[in-house]
């Protein structure tokens, strides 16, 4: 699969960022990779509204949401929506035990890393 493109499943991303300039960046990465629908949350109760009202084939999460974490929608979202992580930290910051085999990426990222954070994350629905 090309690094220009996410698999061909994935349609609809959830996008997790609270700083509004990154999280326009990524929609316009993911739309340039193919994806067709791109909702963005800047809090963790606003994705966590969009997550009970909508369905999603991925989700984008960045850890660090200022005083707060993703961590609550990493778990809403394990019971059926596949995720990967964005951090501008590296790997200082710690994750829990549960989330650790998560597929993460730091900031700054490119589109190329974003398609393959998703083609990581993504589980392949070609069988």
């Amino acid at each position: 699969m090309p690094v220009s493109q996410v698999p061909p499943a994935i349609k609809s991303v959830l996008v997790l960022e609270d700083n509004f300039l990154i999280a326009l960046d990524m929609e316009e990465m993911l739309v340039a990779l193919g994806v067709t629908s791109v909702d963005v949350a800047t809090t963790k109760s606003k994705a966590m509204e969009l997550i009970a009202d909508h369905t999603y084939d991925f989700a984008i999460l960045d850890i660090n949401l200022g005083d707060d974490t993703s961590f609550a929608v990493a778990d809403a979202l394990a019971r059926g929506i596949s995720f990967g992580f964005t951090s501008g930290y590296g790997e200082l910051l710690a994750l829990p035990s549960h989330l650790r085999d998560v597929p993460r990426i730091d900031k700054p990222f490119s589109e190329g890393t974003l398609g393959s954070l998703i083609a990581t994350a993504a589980p392949s629905r070609d069988m």
